[in-house]
């Protein structure tokens, strides 16, 4: 018998910050969605991980539940009332997951950014794991022929330093803006300290088709003069199809020999075919964000509770990181690696392990300490100093490293 959970708020613990109201719809109630959880959440469980200081509880849920019918792929079924597509295609037998390649359906992200999941419902494609079922509802798994991708996106700013992967003497430039981006909604990861929540777990901004968001970003370089056009977020990795076809449609809008197209991602599902799918699409700038390099250290600074999913998110992050490495870079590729440092979730000596194996693949590469800072659910832990960000830089140059740069609150330093 499955076990059925709605979601609701802990009045005890919000603390009225309003995110729910500005970035968030409840899929179930709409918005605001802040008293109703329990007459109709489907737990989808966006709420649950959405909330900055988790005010939001999970329970079993004992209201009775009625049947209604579903039609899959011409197929009908009984399901309960009250759940997602997903949930009910769960209950039903198919198999959703965490990376993609395999057998099941690839739903990273569980809070309607992405739109990996997409299936065609009601005529119309949606994400299955924020779509409530209906009686009488009709879903599709297979899209349609000649469907242009979907995902959410915004965000569209200048940026005075760019991200992980924009070069270091670009960034210490002096110059005023030297980028423009955009950043993806949804991510597989769940950081407490997420630098970019409201853009992780938002999901009123609109979906964009690749095109759209290319013109948009296309826009944004020609208003602020620049030549770099990034995508962040987030994860933009997630729809793979999405990510690759905006790529072609930036570099189709932005023709010019000045133009590079810059990706930063966790690296977590990167493949190495979709990496060459990226660098054939226009893509000459690539900036993988390496969370650790031991597991446990990955899943504290990430959120991510199984082992053995976290497990094989590192391992690939860093299989795909020397991948790009060893086949593209310096050119066509440029690579800026990312290594997030804050003594609260990592030590100086698993920051120089990362610096030692960076520079066994080649000591030339681009490395970049980013100084994570309190915010989302780890508002308690303090940024770290200028002090102690040169001293984990010190530790990296140490390993033989060539090129290294250290994010702090007064500017970069190095290299």
């Amino acid at each position: 018998m499955a076990s059925f959970y709605v979601c609701r708020r802990n009045s005890g613990e919000c603390k009225d910050c309003g995110f729910c109201i500005e970035y968030f719809s409840c899929p179930g109630v709409g918005k605001p969605a802040i008293d109703r959880f329990e007459t109709a959440c489907m737990d989808c469980g966006v709420c649950l991980v959405a909330c900055p200081y988790q005010a939001v509880e999970r329970i079993v849920d004992t209201v009775p539940r009625k049947h209604v019918t579903i039609s899959v792929d011409g197929q009908p079924f009984a399901v309960p009332e009250r759940v997602t597509v997903k949930r009910a295609l769960e209950l039903l037998g198919l198999e959703f997951g965490k990376f993609p390649g395999g057998t099941e359906v690839f739903a990273p992200c569980g809070t309607g950014g992405c739109f990996a999941c997409a299936m065609v419902v009601d005529g119309e494609v949606r994400p299955a794991c924020v779509t409530g079922v209906r009686d009488g509802m009709v879903v599709s798994l297979d899209l349609p022929g000649g469907y242009v991708q979907l995902r959410r996106v915004s965000g569209f700013q200048p940026h005075p330093v760019g991200g992980v992967g924009t070069p270091w003497w670009v960034k210490k430039s002096g110059r005023g803006w030297i980028e423009v981006a955009c950043f993806a909604h949804g991510c597989n990861l769940r950081c407490p300290q997420c630098q970019n929540y409201t853009v992780t777990y938002g999901n009123v901004a609109p979906a964009l088709t690749p095109l759209e968001a290319a013109a948009t970003l296309t826009a944004q370089r020609r208003r602020y003069g620049v030549d770099r056009m990034a995508i962040s977020g987030g994860e933009p990795t997630l729809n793979r199809a999405w990510l690759v076809r905006f790529f072609e449609e930036l570099r189709r809008l932005n023709p010019d020999e000045c133009a590079r197209l810059h990706l930063d991602t966790n690296a977590t599902v990167l493949t190495p075919e979709f990496v060459d799918g990226l660098v054939e699409a226009g893509v000459t700038d690539v900036g993988p964000n390496l969370k650790g390099l031991r597991t446990e250290t990955f899943m504290r600074i990430t959120g991510i509770a199984d082992g053995r999913l976290a497990e094989r998110y590192l391992k690939n992050a860093w299989s795909v990181t020397e991948y790009i490495i060893d086949n593209y870079y310096p050119e066509p590729l440029f690579i800026g690696v990312g290594i997030p440092y804050n003594k609260f979730f990592i030590t100086l000596e698993e920051v120089r392990e990362m610096g030692e194996r960076i520079a066994s693949i080649n000591p030339k590469v681009q490395v970049c300490l980013l100084d994570y800072f309190p915010t989302f659910r780890r508002v308690g832990m303090e940024r770290p100093s200028v002090a102690e960000m040169r001293k984990a830089r010190e530790r990296l140059v140490e390993t033989g490293l060539k090129t290294v740069i250290a994010q702090t609150t007064t500017g970069h330093i190095g290299p």
